[in-house]
């Protein structure tokens, strides 16, 4: 008996090469969208995650096939990107809607499959969004992190009746996805900012559309004792920065010479680190 895995939006993107990965691994492979004609080798259904029937029916239709679901990938979902205050409510909803709710639908088809025949795995497509919320794309970051907390609870749920559930959260991928990504201009001329310098704390010079590339930089230049040549890094505003080095931060932290961390307070920092 052949392993069976499920996944929507398997057409195109990570989807595609999810459910080409599944295939070349043995697994008979069923992926289900929106489009008339699927993948080669995968058997393609067609199907809407915003509509529960067509996925009752996809997931009925399985089921007369194979009689039992191994894996379920949640890939489906689509990017809108926008200031809040110019992206319409029903916008913001229909993110909602075909990211989360999506998702929610098949897992309620998949799940009594899965309880009923003891075991199975659930894989939901999230973001690095989710746990890092990006600015103008607030609501694709909203829909990523509901998933999160959806996947965190649902996976003790189901847990005591074998039935397993993880969440994957990817970050740039080279795919059409941001291509195809829905972006709404308006405001963005109430949002420019007058060029301006000024000297933070540290000494280090901060401006408005200055120095290498579009929007504010920081320049950091820390000399190192044997003054080796600098070292840049591209990092995005809430992250933290670690300085290059091997190890724990608590072991970089003892090296003398070197700082520990660094937050960036930009939004795109560019640093340059002497050695």
């Amino acid at each position: 008996m052949s392993q069976v895995c499920v996944i929507t939006g398997g057409t195109s993107g990570i989807g595609r090469c999810t459910a080409q990965a599944m295939l070349a691994r043995g697994y008979t492979v069923y992926e289900l969208s929106r489009r008339a004609e699927g993948v080669a080798g995968m058997q393609h259904i067609v199907a809407d995650v915003t509509k529960e029937e067509t996925l009752a029916a996809a997931v009925a239709q399985i089921l007369q096939r194979e009689d039992h679901i191994d894996v379920l990938i949640n890939n489906a979902g689509f990017g809108i990107s926008g200031a809040v205050e110019f992206t319409g409510t029903e916008e913001a909803q229909r993110q909602l809607d075909v990211n989360f709710f999506g998702m929610v639908r098949m897992n309620r088809q998949v799940l009594p499959v899965m309880r009923k025949q003891g075991y199975g795995r659930i894989v939901n497509l999230s973001s690095v969004a989710g746990t890092i919320p990006i600015p103008f794309q607030t609501y694709y970051s909203a829909s990523k992190a509901a998933i999160n907390s959806y996947t965190m609870a649902l996976a003790n749920e189901v847990k005591p009746f074998g039935v397993q559930v993880c969440c994957v959260q990817p970050g740039d991928i080279r795919t059409g996805f941001t291509a195809a990504r829905e972006k709404k201009p308006a405001g963005r001329r109430y949002l420019r900012r007058p060029h301006r310098a000024v000297r933070v704390r540290d000494g280090a010079r901060r401006a408005d559309r200055h120095g290498a590339g579009a929007g504010g930089r920081v320049h950091r230049a820390r000399r190192h004792p044997q003054g080796h040549a600098p070292r840049q890094y591209h990092r995005s505003a809430v992250q933290i920065l670690l300085l290059p080095g091997k190890g724990p931060p608590r072991q970089m932290a003892q090296r003398p010479g070197w700082p520990h961390l660094r937050k960036i307070k930009n939004r795109r920092t560019r640093f340059r680190v002497r050695r």
